[in-house]
């Protein structure tokens, strides 16, 4: 049996773009029953090297997260006015599900099979600790994928 083009079935979350972080947090803790988390900015370009469509952006967001189970999180994203796949995405089509996210190893080898297989990187930065990119699956799975990578 192959591991697939990933070589993980781990999801460890989905996220939804929204235009009010605070207020779709808010919602979201009153259905499961939790305190609301609260919201931080993702980090700066001079810090997150964030590239959006293979060129630099100031593209950031605020961000929420819920836990939903030993593995998985929920994320809300509100982006900032700066180009970016969240930007892009709520601007497109409202508030929704943006990603579905694993946690991968050997992130360039993973993303060079997924671009031969029409899937393209769309966005990529670093975070404390890892990095991440996003890949249009949209055409094929119907969502963007996101590939974090924990150092």
């Amino acid at each position: 049996m192959t591991q697939g083009l990933l070589r993980t079935r781990l999801v460890t979350q989905v996220a939804i773009v929204t235009d009010d972080v605070e207020s779709t947090a808010a919602r979201w803790a009153e259905l499961l029953g939790v305190e609301m988390p609260e919201a931080r900015w993702t980090d700066a370009r001079d810090s997150a090297h964030t590239e959006y469509r293979g060129q630099p952006t100031e593209g950031r967001a605020r961000l929420a997260f819920f836990d939903l189970g030993p593995q998985v999180r929920l994320e809300l994203i509100e982006p900032d006015e700066h180009p970016s796949t969240w930007r892009e995405f709520l601007d497109a089509n409202g508030p929704g599900l943006h990603h579905v996210a694993f946690q991968v190893r050997d992130m360039d080898q993973i993303l060079a099979r997924l671009e031969a297989h029409d899937m393209p990187l769309v966005q990529k930065g670093d975070y404390t600790g890892g990095r991440y990119a996003y890949v249009d699956a949209e055409g094929s799975l119907g969502c963007i994928l996101e590939l974090l990578e924990n150092f």
